[in-house]
């Protein structure tokens, strides 16, 4: 774990410790999260990933974890920003380095597996109705 990152850091998930991108991140939005997760999982999907679990709870924090190859890593940070999620910094500075590593390095490492444990606190709906309330 990088210090000073406490929105973005590394950990070990079973077969994937020799990878050093196994990355746990939290992001922010303003969708409502039902929505957002079954956005979210189609656009990984579509890109080149796969979803392993999902969820959302009654207070509107949104776990997933999914994965994909290195290969897939810049439609995958794309998909990301598309859905409407807010990275912090910290996340925003790992995935470049993802991106500009296996760029370069793309015939040694293009098919290694990338591991992220996502969690997006939502925020929840405004109760007339009109969608999903952001922060003042």
């Amino acid at each position: 774990m990088k210090r000073g990152m406490t929105s973005l850091s590394t950990f070990p998930m079973g077969s994937n410790l020799s990878s050093p991108w196994a990355l746990r991140i939290r992001a922010t939005t303003a969708s409502e999260s039902t929505h957002l997760v079954q956005t979210l999982t189609g656009a990984i999907l579509a890109s080149g990933g796969w979803v392993l679990s999902r969820g959302a709870s009654d207070t509107g924090v949104i776990n997933m974890l999914f994965e994909f190859e290195r290969q897939h890593c810049v439609d995958i940070y794309t998909v990301l920003i598309a859905v409407g999620l807010e990275l912090s910094q910290g996340a925003h500075v790992r995935f470049t380095e993802l991106c500009q590593c296996t760029r370069n390095l793309m015939q040694e490492c293009g098919h290694e597996i990338v591991s992220i444990d996502l969690e997006v606190p939502a925020y929840p709906p405004e109760r007339n109705g009109r969608g999903a309330a952001g922060p003042s």
